[in-house]
């Protein structure tokens, strides 16, 4: 199963989300597997990325190396984007999006909330131009789950999540996280700053995949956060859209490193109207 160089890849050709998302979710799992097996030994820190405080544990290689070596066996033609070792290119025209740990500090801190992260998109990883295919967020200390394909809508743990009204700016619990260095952490407080006071409270949990999973389950009213990669959002973002809500950046194209603003549509509107205000 190819793709044409000068068409692309046939759609008639491409696996149906649901398969995808099965096997998103069964990739999922079996990595959890193997970071609950690690937690009392994870190895410490292996390396560090942007900053002295952005770090990378001998698990997070771990798992993306697991999850490398499951995807090419039951997938060999596909690409793969992870977070630990690049992009290499298939010839399929799908490409798997790898997160093998997001949260990886509240993983080095024993704070449970921290997840693997798996979707599989088709056109180029970007954020900016993929079409999402199927997703899961595999929250690894709790055990919850939640699975998405493209137009099939998205499950927390086989309990399907349906859209939800939503609240005023006001009213809302929001989600937000905040960059690794100095001077990104100054700018974000900076709109943090201006941002509380006008919604009930903002909560720091430090899995962006989550964040958006909560939001999509209603658990946060919405999210925002600038500076996600793609393994950050892939999964989490095609579970807010198949459960009703809305995936946007500030100008109201699509998320990207630049901003990512999630929710039911109203309060997505709300929100990114004060995160202009706000200089965001």
């Amino acid at each position: 199963m190819g793709a044409d160089p000068a068409t692309g890849p046939d759609p008639a050709q491409l696996p149906d989300p649901a398969t995808l998302a099965a096997l998103c979710e069964e990739l999922a799992r079996a990595a959890g597997d193997h970071v609950r097996a690690r937690t009392a030994d994870h190895g410490g820190v292996a390396r560090t990325k942007s900053s002295a405080v952005d770090v990378v544990t001998a698990v997070d290689e771990e798992v993306e190396a697991l999850l490398r070596e499951r995807i090419a066996a039951a997938r060999p033609h596909d690409g793969v984007l992870g977070e630990e070792e690049g992009a290499s290119a298939g010839t399929s025209g799908l490409t798997w999006v790898v997160d093998p740990i997001d949260g990886t500090v509240n993983f080095l801190y024993g704070i449970p909330s921290y997840a693997v992260s798996i979707a599989v998109v088709t056109g180029d990883p970007d954020p900016l131009t993929w079409t999402l295919q199927a997703g899961c967020v595999h929250a690894v200390a709790g055990g919850t789950t939640w699975t998405a394909g493209r137009g099939l809508g998205a499950w927390r743990d086989g309990e399907r999540l349906v859209p939800r009204s939503a609240p005023p700016l006001a009213e809302a619990l929001l989600g937000t996280g905040f960059g690794y260095t100095a001077e990104k952490r100054a700018r974000e407080a900076a709109v943090v700053a201006q941002i509380l006071p006008q919604v009930r409270d903002i909560r720091r949990i430090g899995s962006a995949a989550i964040d958006l999973c909560l939001v999509a389950d209603g658990r946060l009213d919405a999210y925002y956060e600038t500076g996600l990669n793609p393994w950050d959002m892939a999964a989490g973002a095609l579970v807010v859209a198949e459960a009703g809500g809305v995936v946007q950046g500030l100008d109201g194209g699509p998320a990207s490193a630049a901003m990512t603003v999630a929710g039911p549509g109203p309060l997505v509107s709300e929100l990114t109207a004060a995160l202009h205000r706000a200089g965001a």
